[in-house]
């Protein structure tokens, strides 16, 4: 039986926050040295990814990532010393819940009804027929 996944924000201040989206946004940028790049891996808009990091240029004293200007290889963005920071802390506290779910949800899992995907496709009228 799978353990219950965990998934959390941490609420900084008002509008000031951070989830499962931005880390792994961060570490997509980490990873290809670039936003659209690192957008593109997880399959997000650009857009998308550049409201992200905006909101955590707005979060924070320290900047999480900084900008390389364009040249013949086009520019890039990396994630600075902070922002690699708060990924392994988030990360940390994620296995730590992780860990703490396991042990106090352990008379509750086998309780939980698994369904499988070509359940969810199924209508209750074909169900009931």
């Amino acid at each position: 039986m799978a353990a219950p996944v965990v998934r959390f924000r941490i609420d900084f201040a008002e509008h000031s926050s951070v989830g499962p989206g931005k880390i792994y946004l961060l570490e997509a940028i980490r990873d290809s040295g670039s936003l659209s790049q690192g957008a593109r891996n997880i399959g997000m808009s650009y857009r998308r990814a550049w409201l992200l990091v905006e909101s955590l240029k707005q979060s924070f004293r320290e900047p999480v990532t900084v900008a390389s200007a364009g040249g013949k290889g086009g520019g890039g963005m990396l994630v600075t010393e902070f922002g690699d920071a708060l990924i392994k802390n988030y990360r940390k506290l994620e296995r730590d819940f992780a860990t703490l779910a396991a042990r106090r949800l352990h008379a509750i899992v086998p309780a939980v009804i698994r369904h499988c995907k070509s359940d969810a496709r199924t209508s209750v009228r074909t169900k009931l027929e």
